[in-house]
């Protein structure tokens, strides 16, 4: 029986749409539930599906709708449907972290992060694939099989929130939550053809600090104002926080309705920050399509170059850091490990206190140095996001055998653009504004502004989705 949802509709019109009764909840989630049936077991975006729980949720909400006083009486995401990555904690749920060696014990609570969804209205639809621990940008494990791209089965979604970008391409969810230590959102957005901002550096908060502040979450969207809208739910002032800003003043969602600014002194880098890493012509072309884009809509391309440090400073103080993101989650089985964790473990280890502390220290100074640079010098930088096109399936595990570690050192040209600002904490976006011809795959470009400037990002990420429409780009393996 044909569903009377489109599953590629964005998650606002869904909310409007549910409502104005002119769809159920219950309908939408039927909707999710049956693409989940027919294309996850080729795709594998899902690692725990609770489909009792998922129906019981949306009738709750169907109740509700016919009970509200009025529409503004519900939630902005009343009875939209929204996977987790199985990272958080969802109460009454596992958190797998990606990991075969992890407890499967169901949480007690629920991260603060999916308290915001919730509150939000948001139903819950199951928790999505990611590497283990978030390492990685790919899904490739012994504890959750192999996650594809559904533009092309033999190449990777991206990652960590692997399941989360192919869930959204595939039509299997509206919109998914994801989070960046190193790219994270960026890199599936690229990947799958979507829309994916990191935040600034504590706007969103959880219930610890990831990762010295490299990490955050935020979710993976088919349009800017959906990214906006979501936004508006997480970016809340979190008293108990180990840091948080205040509240924003204005919404995300009202900085769409506002006039763009024109006149942008807009940066490019194209180079790879990491020397010997070659980039891709099609990466490249995205960012020509996007200079081309800005410069007809008023700004200025400045030949200001970033004052980025030596590669060698930077990627020391970040893996320093970025060998400690297992640290504090209970394992069971410590041995089923995946090897290259094991070899960050063990590379963690043998860093005293003193010397992580230091290497703290030494990326947080880089990072001023980013920061003030940018700051002199731009108002907006365009990268690619990625160095690459999605690698095939398996391609990262070349040199595995004889060193783990070369697992993330073989990702380097997925996240090189992208990790520079987890460094620096500073607010970027990827949005799908090109396409391979050669290959068919979504190439996505990447806008970086200054420090708790995401309303200009989403300003001109929307500029470029009037400019370079992506909405109605339908992944070949989204078919049933």
């Amino acid at each position: 029986m044909r569903s009377p949802v489109d599953p590629f509709t964005p998650a606002l019109e869904l909310a409007a749409a549910i409502r104005r009764k002119e769809v159920s909840p219950v309908e939408v989630t039927d909707c999710c539930l049956q693409r989940m049936d027919e294309l996850d077991p080729r795709l594998n975006a899902f690692c725990h599906r609770a489909d009792d729980d998922v129906r019981k949720a949306a009738a709750d909400a169907a109740d509700a709708v016919m009970r509200a006083g009025s529409p503004e009486d519900l939630p902005p995401f009343h009875g939209v449907p929204l996977p987790v990555k199985d990272l958080l904690d969802v109460a009454g749920w596992p958190t797998t972290q990606g990991s075969a060696g992890a407890r499967r014990t169901p949480a007690t609570a629920s991260d603060p992060v999916v308290r915001r969804f919730v509150d939000a209205g948001f139903v819950l639809l199951g928790k999505t694939t990611t590497s283990e621990f978030g390492t990685l940008p790919f899904t490739e494990s012994e504890a959750l099989g192999v996650s594809r791209n559904p533009w092309d089965p033999d190449r990777t979604p991206g990652g960590s929130s692997s399941g989360a970008g192919v869930a959204v391409a595939a039509g299997m969810a509206p919109l998914a939550h994801a989070e960046d230590g190193g790219g994270s959102i960026r890199i599936p957005a690229s990947c799958t053809g979507l829309v994916g901002l990191k935040p600034t550096r504590g706007l969103v908060t959880g219930a610890t600090v990831s990762v010295e502040g490299l990490g955050t979450s935020g979710v993976l969207t088919r349009s800017v104002a959906d990214t906006a809208a979501v936004l508006d739910v997480l970016a809340r002032h979190d008293p108990a926080a180990w840091w948080s800003p205040p509240a924003p003043h204005s919404s995300f969602t009202a900085a769409l309705r506002r006039k763009t600014p024109t006149g942008l002194r807009t940066g490019v880098l194209t180079d790879s920050p990491v020397d010997g890493i070659r980039v891709d012509p099609a990466c490249t072309a995205a960012v020509d399509v996007t200079l081309r884009t800005l410069e007809s809509a008023g700004h200025h391309i400045v030949d200001t170059r970033l004052p980025l440090p030596p590669a060698d400073e930077l990627v020391a103080a970040f893996t320093t850091i970025w060998n400690t993101a297992g640290a504090g989650i209970a394992l069971a089985d410590p041995d089923r490990v995946e090897p290259h964790n094991r070899a960050l473990r063990n590379a963690a280890r043998s860093v005293d206190s003193w010397a992580y502390a230091e290497a703290v220290q030494r990326a947080q100074r880089l990072s001023r140095r980013i920061v003030e640079g940018f700051l002199a010098g731009f108002d907006l930088l365009v990268t690619p996001t990625m160095a690459c096109l999605p690698p095939p399936i398996g391609a990262w595990r070349a040199g595995t055998d004889a060193d783990p570690l070369r697992a993330l050192l073989n990702s380097y040209p997925m996240g090189v653009f992208t990790s520079v600002f987890n460094v620096t904490g500073q607010p970027a976006i990827s949005v799908p504004v090109h396409h391979d011809d050669a290959t068919g795959l979504p190439v996505g470009v990447q806008l970086v502004a200054a420090p708790w400037r995401e309303d200009l990002l989403l300003q001109v990420s929307r500029t470029l989705e009037l400019a370079c429409p992506w909405s109605d780009r339908r992944p070949p393996a989204g078919k049933p």
